[in-house]
């Protein structure tokens, strides 16, 4: 079983995100270590880009943040690779299909693997383009993980019985970003994921509060939240270990 499946085993999954190099990568070093020790089951790297179609503002100004900070595809795969070992979570990248075709795409999940990184989530590449990732994610053991939303209906299906890792389960029609309330029956999408594959899912976009989380949790195997930690990160700069830290454990213990 791979450590991304390995990491829904012992109860429901918290995913937090990060975007890499925000605001620089010693920064994002630390959170990484930490945050595996205080409740993370997979971390979630984002890849700063110029053009991340869907993210909110919060994400798209931490982009920018990392770009100007100096940050670059390389740079991240170092220090990932520098201190895998100090960290006790699964690790999936989130980025867009520009940056690893401009990466070299075999080039990119060879990184991947040599770097501890067991995932990708690609959210432009839609299921009927996956072959141009699927390949290269085969090669070298890396998952691609599937992406539904709520618009995606009988593609549901489709999609996930060729999921990998777990299945993305896009709560709310938009960009990330933190929303007062989720309205989407996230039971009814996990319920035609599982009628046809074990593949875990969990619940992104929108997830802010301890509360959202426990209620996502319900229906889903884990909760992520990006949005949210990225905005803590904003607020404290290179003193955000802390706070983030307090909050990840909160998410997880209103999970749990």
């Amino acid at each position: 079983m791979s450590d991304i499946k390995t990491a829904f085993e012992n109860g429901k999954a918290f995913i937090p995100f990060i975007t890499a190099g925000d605001p620089d990568l010693e920064t994002t070093e630390k959170l990484l270590i930490e945050m595996s020790k205080n409740g993370a089951d997979i971390i979630e790297i984002g890849i700063p880009f110029s053009d991340p179609i869907a993210e909110g503002v919060v994400i798209q100004e931490a982009d920018l943040r990392a770009l100007a900070s100096g940050t670059t595809t390389d740079k991240i795969f170092e220090m990932v690779k520098r201190v895998r070992s100090e960290i006790k979570c699964a690790l999936a990248v989130m980025t867009y299909m520009n940056p690893i075709f401009v990466y070299g795409t075999d080039k990119f999940m060879a990184k991947c693997k040599e770097c501890g990184i067991s995932a990708v989530i690609v959210p432009d590449t839609p299921f009927e383009e996956k072959q141009e990732l699927a390949p290269y994610c085969d090669k070298y053991g890396v998952e691609l993980v599937s992406l539904i939303a709520p618009t995606s209906h009988d593609r549901i299906k489709m999609i996930a019985k060729e999921s990998q890792g777990f299945v993305y389960c896009v709560s709310s029609m938009g960009v990330t970003g933190v929303r007062s309330e989720i309205t989407t029956d996230i039971g009814e999408m996990v319920n035609l994921v599982k009628s046809v594959s074990d593949t875990p899912c969990a619940v992104g976009f929108g997830i802010s509060t301890p509360e959202q989380a426990k209620k996502m949790a319900q229906s889903a195997d884990g909760v992520i939240v990006g949005s949210a930690i990225v905005k803590i990160v904003a607020k404290y700069g290179k003193d955000c270990i802390k706070p983030v830290c307090d909050y990840v454990r909160s998410m997880k213990e209103a999970i749990s």
